[in-house]
């Protein structure tokens, strides 16, 4: 993984452009306007951390099933997918404001092919996916002691 040489001042620009366009395109395909194949996809907020042996990937996914969710790492890239299902609205209700995201989704993460891809781990609890990555060896980082 990279590291930014900019220094951080507090907010994240990029972070607050994504969640504004998110929210335009998802007004403008809304499947109130006719624009139902594009409304179902949603993208779920993930964290990303490494450490000298292993990267660790963490997906908020609240009311979703195990059994509905899968995760493949393939070509250096840790792909999580799945879909939560719709609940059905209902008669009598009038509503003021819909935010959950429902249908499927999908994530795909480069971490490299530094990984050792047979001791993937993934825990779902509480609604919260943890993904354990570990590296290779020959991936982690050895000191090397500088004489004089």
């Amino acid at each position: 993984m990279r590291t930014s040489l900019v220094p951080f001042r507090g907010t994240n620009l990029f972070g607050d452009f994504r969640r504004e366009f998110d929210s335009l395109f998802n007004r403008f395909f809304s499947e109130e306007d006719g624009g139902h194949e594009l409304s179902t996809w949603h993208v779920p907020a993930a964290n990303v951390a490494e450490s000298e042996g292993q990267y660790e990937v963490t997906l908020d996914l609240p009311g979703i099933k195990p059994d509905e969710l899968n995760v493949e790492f393939k070509h250096g890239e840790l792909w999580i997918s799945g879909q939560r299902q719709h609940e059905h609205e209902e008669k009598g209700k009038t509503w003021h404001r819909v935010e959950r995201q429902f249908g499927e989704f999908r994530r795909v993460i480069r971490l490299g092919d530094d990984v050792d891809a047979e001791k993937v781990n993934a825990e779902y609890r509480d609604g919260v996916l943890k993904i354990s990555v570990p590296k290779t060896e020959s991936a982690q980082t050895k000191r090397i002691e500088v004489r004089s």
